[in-house]
């Protein structure tokens, strides 16, 4: 489900090619780029990503991991890369999609390549990030953007009709929906998660380029985690 969506979001809005998407009946590649729309429909009808039209289908998935690509996002699974396979492993950066999916010895080996490794604390984080609004969403007992919504749209609607008030020229509709249209909860909870984990990356990056003992974005979301709990045990006088 985690690589189904970053790889959806990666190919949709930032225009990443997907070269191979390793499953449990094996790995399927395709270098010119797989559909992972195509491939999803595909692996619920067929309870796998074998038969993929248009791919090379690989039995043994997990040797896929050493394919060369510039992003490699191992999902679902702890442990994938270890001591065993981590020197082979030729990716410019590792996302960790997973609880542990690089092991420390692994961690080691991939460091001293130079490979980047964006880590599981802070990557895996969106899923509990979003169950926090949730939780202050029941405490509230009202859906964001309720209070509010009707109100930016009235604003919109006056700006609206300043701009074609001034140029002597109506707006399209579409563009004029685009404009007025307030944002629903989904727009929130989105701009929320972004604005979050935007901020918490800002931060660990800091610490690492930063600190001289910090040697790893790993390394430095554990600084950044043990200095936030520290800071509210301080405020709680603990």
């Amino acid at each position: 489900n985690v690589g189904f969506h970053a790889a959806k979001f990666l190919t949709e809005e930032d225009g990443v090619k997907v070269t191979a998407i390793i499953e449990r009946d094996g790995a399927i590649i395709n270098d010119a780029g797989l559909d992972i729309e195509a491939v999803h429909h595909h692996r619920l009808e067929n309870g796998g990503v074998k038969g993929f039209p248009n791919s090379e289908h690989v039995e043994d998935g997990h040797s896929i991991l050493e394919k060369e690509c510039n992003i490699l996002l191992p999902a679902a699974l702890e442990s994938q890369i270890t001591q065993e396979n981590a020197d082979r492993i030729k990716s410019n950066l590792i996302a960790e999609a997973a609880n542990g999916p690089v092991t420390y010895g692994a961690d080691q080996i991939l460091r001293e390549k130079g490979i980047v490794i964006i880590p599981d604390a802070y990557l895996n984080a969106g899923g509990v990030t979003v169950s926090y609004f949730e939780w202050i969403k029941n405490l509230s007992h009202i859906r964001f953007g309720r209070m509010e919504r009707r109100y930016e749209e009235a604003q919109s609607r006056g700006l609206v009709a300043a701009i074609e008030e001034a140029t002597g020229k109506p707006l399209s509709d579409s563009t004029k929906e685009s404009l007025i249209s307030g944002p629903d909860e989904i727009d929130l909870v989105r701009s929320g998660l972004d604005d979050t984990m935007r901020g918490a990356y800002n931060r660990i990056r800091d610490i690492y380029l930063e600190r001289d003992k910090v040697v790893d974005l790993r390394t430095a979301a554990f600084v950044l985690a043990i200095e936030h709990i520290a800071d509210s045990y301080k405020s709680m006088e603990l």
